[in-house]
């Protein structure tokens, strides 16, 4: 009797053990992540790869397709997006076999079985935007229709579909209202044959909406109208009630489309979500705030007023990328919702049931040594200093300084401190990274301040070399030289 007893117990154990485990992390299956590699030192992809399967995380869009990065994928039952660089556009739109090699390269190896579940094909990132000056234009669409060509000889075409991932500004939203919504005129007539090889094979249209942006480049931009939880602003467009930035141009678009012929065209959602440093308004409560709001209502199954069913949405982004374009501002490099290292940056419920919680890190990570570089404090000269700080900005990270960002309480001497690090840092702790003319030193103690508002960072073992290409990887040191060089002075 005893003995029965026991083997009960050890049965009910396994019950509760079992039952436990079905209250781990939830996600939206509508839900998935862009998962940029514009670092120094970029964690290993297994280890990432582990990281989204414990946040059940069941959908990724990436930018290329690294052989490295997408064999992480290789037995998982993660969706995946991958992307065609603008640089690569030219050649395979003007080759039909340079298409047929990518595909086979880049899309056919990995669909044995116990491989990699690719579903989508972004070709180009953002080929429209008008600081591109039109570089684009003629090469994105024939490029499309030659991969989606190759994906049918395959035998592919049926389980993978071509699109192209856009930037909102592709059409005008000038008007106070969504109806007012069309097409961009000096690329019109390429969304037209964009739009229909969309229709016709029952494609996505991508479009990447950023309300962050409304607030960013506009200073009278009403705050709340950039979230979900307010109504103190409405707008009323053929008796459809708006009260958020983002169902406003979502509508936008699709009056764009029904203007071209195609109003059936379903819509997904290819990046949208809040950063958390290098302005004003990126901060973590406004970033917990939108991510809120944004969850609650996808949770909802709650789309726009013009297209109310639920769809697709990559949130932008997984991890912090410190060598991103800083071009459209500071604030480029700090999109995550993990920092650089894999450590979650504030509680999040991706299942948008208000349960929010951290969510869980990157798991086996390793630091370099606990050591920092900082300003000595030997130095009486400063004039030498500012030319310095401008120096290791050049090649490090210094998007934190500034008006409004984390570290904005810094001193003359604090940011000297963290530039100095910041370079240090992305030179693997070279003994050499951290002379500056005899300016700086190594020190053992953190000297982060105590009120955990700004961090200095130690770097990671990187998890290796990863193929970059493309319009996504251009990098703007200039600017954030000149940035950091005049808040410095």
């Amino acid at each position: 009797m005893a003995r029965f007893k026991f083997i009960m117990c050890a049965f009910c154990m396994i019950v509760v053990m079992a039952h436990g485990q079905q209250h781990g992390p939830e996600a939206l299956p509508t839900l998935g992540v862009n998962w940029g590699l514009l670092s120094t030192n970029p964690i290993n992809p297994h280890v990432v790869v582990k990281m989204l399967q414990e946040n059940a995380i069941k959908k990724v869009k990436i930018f290329d397709t690294d052989p490295w990065i997408l064999g992480a994928f290789s037995g998982t039952d993660i969706e995946v997006m991958v992307g065609i660089p603008n640089d690569q556009l030219g050649k395979i739109s003007g080759d039909m076999d340079e298409a047929e090699d990518w595909v086979k390269n880049n899309v056919s190896k990995h669909l044995h079985d116990g491989g990699v579940n690719i579903r989508y094909v972004s070709v180009g990132n953002e080929a429209f935007l008008k600081a591109y000056n039109g570089s684009f234009i003629k090469t994105t669409f024939p490029a499309m229709e030659n991969i989606h060509k190759a994906l049918n000889n395959a035998g592919l075409g049926d389980k993978i579909k071509v699109t192209s991932a856009l930037n909102a500004d592709v059409y005008d939203t000038s008007s106070d209202k969504p109806s007012g919504g069309h097409f961009r005129k000096d690329i019109y007539d390429v969304m037209k044959q964009i739009v229909k090889f969309l229709d016709e094979t029952n494609s996505p249209f991508l479009v990447n909406i950023y309300p962050f942006l409304s607030l960013y480049q506009n200073d009278n931009f009403p705050k709340d109208y950039a979230f979900f939880d307010s109504t103190s602003r409405t707008i009323t467009d053929n008796n459809k009630q708006y009260s958020n930035v983002f169902d406003a141009n979502l509508d936008t678009l699709a009056w764009a489309l029904t203007k071209a012929g195609h109003p059936k065209v379903s819509i997904m959602i290819g990046e949208i979500g809040w950063p958390t440093d290098g302005n004003k308004h990126a901060t973590i409560d406004n970033a917990k705030r939108f991510y809120r709001g944004f969850l609650k209502k996808w949770a909802g199954k709650k789309g726009s007023p013009l297209r109310p069913e639920p769809m697709v949405a990559y949130l932008f982004s997984l991890i912090d990328e410190n060598t991103k374009s800083v071009a459209p501002g500071n604030f480029e490099r700090h999109w995550g919702m993990f920092h650089y290292d894999g450590k979650p940056k504030f509680p999040i419920d991706l299942s948008g049931k208000d349960h929010e919680e951290m969510l869980v890190g990157a798991k086996g990570i390793r630091y370099l040594e606990q050591q920092w570089c900082v300003l000595s404090k030997d130095i009486k000269n400063m004039s030498s200093v500012g030319p310095a700080v401008s120096y290791a900005c050049a090649s490090g990270d210094c998007t934190s300084l500034g008006p409004g960002c984390s570290c904005e309480k810094l001193n003359v001497v604090g940011n000297a401190s963290f530039a100095f690090n910041q370079f240090f840092q992305n030179n693997a702790q070279d003994v050499e990274a951290c002379d500056f003319d005899g300016l700086a030193t190594i020190v053992k103690k953190d000297p982060s301040p105590s009120d955990g508002s700004c961090m200095f960072p130690i770097q990671i073992y990187s998890g290796g070399t990863m193929l970059r290409g493309g319009a996504y990887m251009v990098k703007g040191f200039l600017i954030g030289f000149v940035l950091v060089f005049i808040t410095f002075i």
